[in-house]
């Protein structure tokens, strides 16, 4: 330890004789480790730590997979009441199942009225998960029954936020919709399933939602029993599906059943792009790493007689191989402990960015596990750059070393073949992570350029709860709608506005099945699905949706006409194809009875996003043709009101809001947003996965050309006698400049060749990632090796530029 000890002080007057080299050296590795600090902290947060409830690597989730014909490009689909309580009671794979489901909440009384996210669950909900309140109880089996349901738990961030964190709440009643609930419980601060629950309810199904079979609103999550694995769940959930198929094919044929751990369900979005960012940053360390390699590798060959006294002497291999290694692990460190402070705002910008895209209930921060991952790599990248210099240097020529000159430049001239090598190395990791860098701007290119199907600019949205304690009667419900419309187009700037329950790109909305007047009846599991989406008049014009044919809605489309909708123009060609479906009539299956008019084709809208791949069939009901019963069932979903202005929307928003309240102050008002801003949402993922490739591959480039750079200036100091002579020789100035040039740019020619093949097998690997780009684009190809190449002359520029200075008579004296 003392021997090691003397070798740490020793590299650290090393380092303070070379200020610059240890500055660049450092500064090399902090941006690599930390990269991959800031990365690894995601990663740990999102995909390795395990979920934090009792054992969870045996929860799962359960969720349909609907018929390919019916739903074509949706691979999973939430599950109904129905076949829900049949996998419970048939099943002999799980401890516990559970199910639960989106619903809302207003909170009154305040001069900010304020909608409250909720879900609703069945008793077994927190058993099953394994988890305990904080404070109280959870709920019992018996207040999952209608008339005793009134009993709701809060999240911990609810109850900081509404109730000052006042433990005494529990067991005192709170008002939403107006209604007294008595509050069972408080969850703890890193309970957060689903990521949007506010609260818990009771689901507590009256006997008629308990036998709906055929509307889909909720998910499903078990518990395997000890010994029980995901093959055999999923066998036994296959059974059972072909079982109710057989008991029931009106509304389950072809539906099947699929089994997925729950952690991986709940990371599955942000998986592929997570684990390929953290293959890109590997690459950067790994690029940092042959930098300082190189670097040290110059500076160790300037100490080769210093290394020949020392053999001679008596200082074995190892010795020398030793001091070496502790001072590039030292360098390691200090750059380890800079990259710290980088990936603490690394890691505050990834999360930034991915806001909504991981579950909340993930931990991410630069904890011990982090800490920990920093020095291995530390550690490993001070060995992986010190390793080739010091097997280099620990075998020197003694005798050769020592009849070197005294001069300042005792350099030997070997090690200029393994530098290059480093350096070609370098250019194909770089030329890699361009080529990722490059295929994910294409794809963010393609994906700006995709009509969504209406005019975003000038438009804001803002949405705003109902709940039926304010409006019991779906008239007046309606009637409130329309007094806002009526209101918000009298203000300065409006130049229309419309109300819908769902608006483009957001993923939401209801597909819903449909029965076509004169085509053979079908059972509910043989129809065709369709996207639903609930306007009124104005909703279209607002949004520059264009009517193809036909006309839109208008205020004669009343509860007590004919019923209409309006279908879109992939719609029109999917059921009829070469005909006007204008005039042609069809039935929504979950509103039975209600016979309905196509009175218009409208414009395809892109309603998942703008990657969306499905066909875009889609029809619009009007909102006042919705009957009692039907509107029942949307009543806890809230409408979302549409304004186009004519200047910038965001003036708009008080006054619509102030709007609202004077209609009745107890409708909350929330999410506001630009369609803008929706859009930029929507490719949010695609953006950071651009950014953050693109800075590596940046940084990859930058790294790259220090490395040519710094290889190419070595040479030419080495060189110098020889260029003094060819110059004293008559050797044009043009001549030496070529010479220089050529010789630096001849690995990254190497470099680009080697480079290829690990910039396809990228390309493939981010298949997933793009969108509308071939994985082997040749022009993103093309495009990455002319920057590479380009920036690599630049860096061969100016040591050739210094060569062409040279003096003949200095550099015939030099040494």
């Amino acid at each position: 330890m003392n021997s090691i000890f003397q070798d740490f002080r020793y590299a650290l007057r090393q380092l303070r004789k070379n200020p610059a080299f240890a500055a660049v050296a450092v500064l090399t590795l902090a941006l690599g480790i930390g990269a991959n600090t800031a990365i690894f902290s995601v990663v740990n947060g999102v995909l390795l730590k395990p979920l934090p409830y009792k054992e969870p690597d045996r929860l799962v989730r359960l969720w349909h997979v609907p018929p390919a014909k019916s739903f074509p490009g949706i691979p999973t689909f939430t599950v109904s009441a129905a076949n829900f309580l049949d996998w419970q009671a048939q099943n002999h794979s799980f401890d516990q199942m559970t199910i639960y489901s989106y619903r809302t909440f207003t909170i009154t009384g305040s001069n900010n009225p304020q909608q409250v996210d909720a879900c609703a669950v069945s008793s077994t909900f927190f058993s099953l998960l394994g988890v305990e309140p904080l404070f109280g109880r959870a709920l019992l089996p018996e207040e999952d029954q209608q008339g005793k349901a009134n009993v709701v738990v809060l999240s911990y961030r609810f109850w900081r936020e509404h109730f000052g964190a006042n433990a005494g709440i529990v067991g005192k009643p709170i008002s939403l919709d107006g209604q007294n609930f008595l509050v069972a419980g408080v969850m703890p601060r890193e309970f957060r399933l689903p990521d949007y629950a506010q609260l818990w309810t009771p689901m507590a199904w009256s006997d008629k939602e308990r036998a709906v079979r055929g509307e889909h609103h909720y998910i499903v999550m078990a518990r395997l029993k000890n010994g029980v694995d995901l093959k055999h769940a999923q066998a036994e959930m296959n059974t059972i599906s072909s079982r109710l198929e057989q008991q029931y094919p009106e509304d389950n044929n072809g539906w099947g059943a699929t089994v997925r751990p729950l952690h991986a369900d709940i990371v599955g979005d942000v998986r592929p792009a997570l684990l390929v960012l953290l293959g890109s940053v590997a690459f950067v360390l790994l690029i940092a790493c042959l930098n300082v390699a190189n670097l040290t590798l110059a500076k160790t060959f300037s100490r080769q007689k210093e290394i020949a006294i020392r053999t001679a002497m008596g200082a074995s291999s190892r010795r020398v191989l030793r001091q070496i290694l502790v001072e590039s692990v030292f360098l390691a460190f200090l750059g380890g402990a800079i990259g710290l402070i980088y990936a603490h705002f690394g890691v505050r910008l990834i999360m930034a960015f991915l806001a909504g895209r991981v579950p909340h209930s993930a931990e991410v921060s630069l904890n011990v596990t982090v800490l920990g991952f920093t020095v291995v790599v530390s550690v490993v990248t001070g060995i992986l750059a010190g390793v080739l210099p010091g097997l280099r240097l620990s075998r020197p020529n003694v005798n050769q070393a020592l009849k070197q000159g005294l001069g300042r430049t005792d350099s030997d001239t070997g090690g200029h073949s393994t530098r290059t090598t480093l350096v070609i190395v370098e250019v194909a990791l770089s030329l890699v992570l361009l080529f990722g860098a490059g295929l994910m701007i294409r794809s963010f290119q393609q994906l700006q350029r995709v009509n969504p199907g209406f005019d975003s600019e000038n438009v804001m949205t803002m949405t705003l709860a109902v709940a039926r304690s304010q409006f019991p009667t779906p008239p007046q419900q309606i009637a409130f709608y329309q007094q806002v419309l009526d209101r918000v187009h009298t203000l300065p700037g409006v130049q229309s506005a419309g109300v819908v329950d769902n608006v483009p790109l957001d993923g939401g909305g209801s597909h819903q099945p449909i029965a076509i007047e004169g085509r053979p009846a079908l059972a509910m599991a043989d129809q065709p699905e369709v996207d639903v989406r609930i306007a009124t008049p104005g909703y279209l014009s607002s949004m520059r949706i264009p009517i193809v044919r036909g006309r839109d809605f208008n205020d004669s489309d009343a509860a007590s006409r004919p019923g209409v909708v309006l279908i879109s123009e992939t719609m029109a060609r999917e059921f009829w194809p070469g005909e006007n479906p204008v005039g042609k009539r069809l039935t929504l299956s979950f509103f039975p009875g209600v016979v309905r008019e196509i009175v218009g084709v409208v414009g395809d809208v892109k309603m998942d996003g703008l990657d969306q791949t499905r066909p875009s069939s889609s029809l619009y009901v009007p909102l006042a043709q919705l009957t009692p019963t039907s509107l029942a069932e949307w009543q806890s979903f809230p409408m979302i009101l549409v304004i186009r202005t004519a200047n910038d929307p965001a003036a708009i928003v008080s006054a619509a809001t102030n709007t609202v309240h004077e209609i009745n102050s107890d409708i909350p008002v929330r999410d506001v947003l630009s369609m803008n801003a929706v859009m930029a949402n929507s490719v949010g993922q695609q953006r950071f996965n651009m950014l953050l490739l693109g800075a590596f591959g940046v940084l990859a480039l930058l790294l790259a050309a220090i490395g040519i750079y710094s290889v190419l200036s070595y040479s030419v100091r080495r060189r110098l006698q020889e260029i003094g002579i060819r110059l004293a020789l008559g050797a044009k100035l043009d001549d030496v400049l070529r010479m220089v040039v050529f010789e630096g740019m001849k690995p990254v020619i190497f470099g680009v060749a080697l480079g290829i093949a690990g910039a396809f097998a990228l390309g493939r690997l981010l298949a997933s990632l793009v969108f509308s780009v071939r994985p082997t684009d040749p022009i993103t190809f093309f495009a990455a090796a002319a920057l590479l190449a380009l920036i690599s002359l630049f860096a061969c520029v100016i040591p050739a530029y210094r060569a062409t200075r040279v003096d003949p008579i200095a550099a015939l004296r030099y040494e």
